[in-house]
């Protein structure tokens, strides 16, 4: 599975940076690797298909991360 760089909102309304994807060192699964474009600017790790599933919250269902745009934040 792959993952497009760039900046990605998430269902809740904040804003997101995928840096870049890495490989579990002892299972191999894919991970995503992300930093929060408010607050401090952490960076977190995510499943793959975590990041990419869809879930459903009162009664609608979407993305957990919706693509926005290519490249770093302005």
């Amino acid at each position: 599975m792959t993952i497009k760089k760039g900046i990605y909102k998430h269902f809740k309304g904040n804003l997101y940076e995928v840096i870049d994807t890495a490989l579990h060192s002892e299972t191999k699964e894919e991970h995503v690797v992300y930093r929060t474009l408010y607050g401090d600017h952490s960076t977190w790790v995510r499943p793959m298909a975590m990041f990419n599933e869809t879930i459903e919250r009162d009664g609608r269902t979407f993305k957990r991360f919706e693509f926005v745009e290519e490249g770093q934040p302005k």
